[in-house]
């Protein structure tokens, strides 16, 4: 049987405390994740390295994400992905960019559909894993992972000119939803 090493309380909290390095493949993408402090953690809009994209407009992005515009500016069908209800980073997407609760959300796609004021609903995935490979497979693909979750396969959005470790980003992860979460 593995015998398991207990660490002292204080040496754990001491590296909990270490302004650790953003990894190399962060860095790669264009930018440094850092957790920040009772914030929590940047959320990154990632879309596909294809796509000529490089800024959207925070009123561009929840125009986006409501589904009602169908198409980037060079043509692309947008497909935008969302995670699984109860990730973190959902609630900062419901919260931040659709001002709105699970059952608005949800209440919000069927109405439009039926309408046909939305003219797609958000691809649910598991994982922030699955997202990325969603959106480097997916040319129109748009979706959210936490900075510290990006690699070189996706690219990174500006949000009204910021990047997510730029001190103006509004699209943060509240620190409470992150506890226990990793």
């Amino acid at each position: 049987m593995a015998r398991v090493r207990r660490f002292p309380f204080a040496l754990v909290m001491f590296v909990l405390s270490l302004q650790i390095p953003p990894t190399p493949a962060v860095r790669a993408a264009g930018f440094s994740a850092r957790v920040r402090g009772t914030t929590g953690q940047s959320l990154a809009i990632v879309v596909n390295r294809s796509n000529p994209t490089e800024n959207l407009s925070f009123g561009e992005l929840r125009k986006i994400f409501l589904g009602e515009r169908s198409h980037w500016p060079h043509g692309r069908r947008i497909a935008v992905a969302m995670m699984e209800q109860g990730q973190p980073e959902r609630e900062a997407v419901l919260r931040e960019v659709y001002r709105m609760s699970e059952d608005s959300y949800r209440d919000h796609f069927l109405k439009g559909r039926f309408t046909g004021d939305v003219f797609f609903s958000p691809k649910t995935l598991a994982s922030p894993t699955v997202v990325r490979k969603f959106v480097f497979n997916a040319p129109g693909a748009i979706g959210y992972l936490r900075a510290d979750d990006v690699d070189t396969s996706v690219k990174v959005l500006r949000i009204d000119g910021h990047l997510p470790d730029e001190k103006d980003y509004r699209l943060q992860i509240d620190a409470h939803l992150t506890n226990g979460y990793e």
